[in-house]
């Protein structure tokens, strides 16, 4: 199965060399395909997928495309990317265009995402939040990832041991893209038991 992915990321680079240096990096199964770090198509189990978007929605709607599920710790996750079949294969200008698109809207996003002014523009992350996050060092969204959220969260409750778990939700939530409410059972569970686990900071826990 690695051989005929492989295949295909060499036919895909060929094919959409007009997109600029196309380079691969596996992920949950798969491989990502990328110009300029922004990720546009996928390719798994041989098959490559396009990032969906609003330019090229209709093409999907009226093929019917199917769409890339990968495997994320066990579970199967829906992703936003649609398979190209093999009349789109056999249409290389069509391909190019529709990747075209995908690739623009990855470039887009990337952009957004980067160029945030405050961490409260982060799903959950309030002005209050922020300001935790601040005190502690960690001002940006690069840095939030690159601590974590749990990371994050234990430099904040350094310096203020009343933040509850509700605050270590919020952060996981910011950095995955759901609302707290909204992430999963099973994420909440295995936070819930990290939390516990923790040393008392002998003081009381408060829901923030």
């Amino acid at each position: 199965m690695k051989k005929i992915s492989y295949e295909r990321i060499y036919q895909s680079q060929e094919y959409l060399s007009e997109l600029g240096n196309i380079h691969h990096r596996a992920l949950f199964g798969g491989y990502t395909l990328a110009v300029d770090d922004a990720v546009f198509a996928m390719v798994s189990d041989g098959e490559l997928y396009l990032r969906a978007c609003e330019e090229n929605a209709t093409y999907c709607v009226k093929h019917a495309s199917s769409f890339l599920t990968l495997l994320k710790r066990g579970r199967p996750v829906l992703l936003n990317y649609f398979r190209v079949d093999e009349g789109l294969w056999q249409d290389r200008e069509k391909l190019l265009q529709l990747s075209s698109y995908a690739l623009a809207a990855a470039r887009q996003e990337r952009f957004q995402r980067y160029h945030r002014n405050r961490l409260k523009d982060l799903p959950n992350l309030t002005f209050q939040i922020e300001v935790l996050l601040y005190e502690a060092g960690i001002t940006n969204e690069k840095t939030l990832r690159e601590l974590g959220a749990k990371g994050s969260w234990l430099k904040v409750r350094a310096l203020n041991k009343q933040i509850g778990i509700k605050v270590l939700f919020a952060l996981v939530g910011a950095l995955e893209g759901l609302h707290e409410a909204a992430l999963p059972a099973d994420t909440r569970r295995e936070l819930t038991e990290w939390f516990n686990g923790l040393p008392d900071p002998k003081e009381n826990h408060s829901a923030m």
